[in-house]
């Protein structure tokens, strides 16, 4: 977790930290049986009783048994929409979400996809179809949010959703080809400055082609 995010926490009401912090530990509780376990095999129920809590507590904070172990993508719609909120006087929402790209790389963040504990979570969703289609699906969310986004503040796209499809298209790319090689063996601290030249080249791309 960044400073910046730690402080926004520490802003949050005591009932909405609480929430926050029992959904971590539900999250994190399902990630450590489904990687001993198999996603398949341990059921909601097991989990449950891992973390303490009731099945329709699990269930209320993850509507789906798939969100326990892909619980980022909520996560990753709200630094996406967020960026571009957010960005500063005049500058263009491509370039606040080349920041957030590189930001997230400085910070190993799961979202940025370089780190030598990542691979073993993908063979987990590589083995299961259930959570590569809620993968495509977590894809197809943000790409519409970030539509949304880009329509709503002013963004000078002509077309957002074209923009938000490009743009979602281009940093999968970039991390689909990282978690390939991290995948085959190449170590994550010899593949981060290649990363990062390729987040560039991406959003070099995007500018050209969307101004």
């Amino acid at each position: 977790m960044t400073k910046d995010r730690e402080g926004q926490e520490a802003e949050l009401p005591l009932r909405e930290r609480k929430k926050r912090a029992t959904r971590q530990r539900i999250s994190d509780v399902a990630t450590g049986l489904f990687l001993t376990g198999g996603f398949d095999e341990v059921t909601v129920a097991e989990v449950a009783r891992a973390a303490d809590v009731s099945a329709m507590t699990v269930f209320n904070y993850f509507p789906r048994k798939e969100d326990l172990f892909l619980d980022r993508i909520p996560q990753a719609i709200e630094l996406f929409t967020q960026a571009v909120r957010e960005r500063g006087p005049g500058q263009s929402p491509l370039a606040a979400l080349r920041g957030l790209a590189l930001g997230l790389l400085d910070q190993r963040h799961p979202l940025s996809a370089v780190d030598d504990d990542f691979p073993a979570f993908w063979r987990i969703v590589l083995a299961s179809p259930a959570l590569r289609a809620r993968a495509r699906e977590g894809v197809e969310d943000l790409e519409h949010a970030l539509a949304r986004t880009f329509a709503g503040t002013g963004s000078g796209f002509a077309d957002p959703e074209l923009a938000a499809a490009l743009t979602v298209a281009a940093y999968r790319s970039v991390y689909a080809t990282t978690a390939r090689r991290l995948l085959a063996g190449e170590p994550a601290a010899a593949l981060a400055d290649d990363h990062g030249a390729r987040v560039g080249a991406a959003f070099d791309a995007l500018e050209r082609a969307l101004g």
